[in-house]
């Protein structure tokens, strides 16, 4: 039989239901990752869960925690390297607009800050180690090399931290008069000098020996030590100082 195109039903009618699913809000009480934090603590929950909760909703087929699962599994489990996304990067996943995305980065924002929030109470800072164990959560998920100092009285006492210039993922670009003019305004005498590398090669470049140098030349004019000048990566650290490198 031939129907006239004007009596067709709408095509709706052949098309599966699409599949909404609910926010979390909507969610049974026992399965909702913000009610398991008021019974049993924030604690007991999974990276998807938490991740979850800043989602919040997902998208037609995917709950929230199944998309925050997605994500997850994106980088291998690995809360590192999702904090190394940015906000395009995690827009490509289906649910996740702007603000969801800056939610996310914020929260890992926050959780890199605390880890470096010790640096508040101006602790002592003698060698390279605590130098590095300072620093490495600040440093450990750029994909671009940074470099940063620590600003010490005569006591080694942490005086301030700044981060003096980022570059590429090979190198960046050091002025001297930033890093010692930084050091004049906080009355700083002693400088840890601290950069990563993403490649995550622990070994100084010839451009890493002579700007150390340059930089203790520079220091001894204004009677500011530059005590060392440590790399690190996500392995470890390496000081040109315990290396002998800092030596003229």
């Amino acid at each position: 039989m031939i129907v006239s195109p004007g009596l067709l039903p709408p095509i709706s009618t052949y098309l599966p239901p699409k599949r909404l699913l609910p926010a979390i809000k909507h969610w049974a009480e026992e399965d909702r990752p913000c009610e398991k934090v008021l019974h049993n603590g924030v604690r007991t929950l999974s990276h998807a869960e938490l991740l979850a909760i800043l989602i919040n909703c997902g998208n037609k087929t995917q709950s929230a925690l199944e998309l925050a699962k997605e994500i997850l599994c994106s980088c291998g489990n690995n809360l590192s390297e999702l904090s190394r996304l940015e906000v395009a990067q995690l827009q490509r996943f289906h649910g996740i607009g702007i603000k969801k995305a800056v939610r996310i980065l914020a929260a890992l924002e926050l959780c890199r800050r605390k880890q470096i929030s010790p640096l508040l109470r101006k602790p002592l800072v003698r060698t390279a180690r605590e130098a590095s164990a300072w620093l490495r959560p600040l440093l450990a998920d750029h994909c671009c090399e940074s470099f940063y100092v620590l600003f010490l009285n005569q006591a080694n006492r942490l005086l301030h931290h700044a981060c003096i210039s980022t570059g590429g993922i090979t190198s960046t670009t050091v002025d001297p008069r930033i890093v010692f003019g930084a050091a004049l305004s906080h009355k700083a005498t002693r400088l840890f000098l601290v950069h990563n590398h993403p490649s995550g090669n622990l070994r100084p470049s010839r451009a890493d020996v002579s700007i150390t140098r340059k930089l203790k030349e520079g220091g001894k004019m204004l009677d500011i030590a530059v005590v060392d000048h440590i790399i690190v990566t996500d392995a470890g650290y390496f000081s040109l100082l315990e290396d002998g490198l800092m030596d003229d």
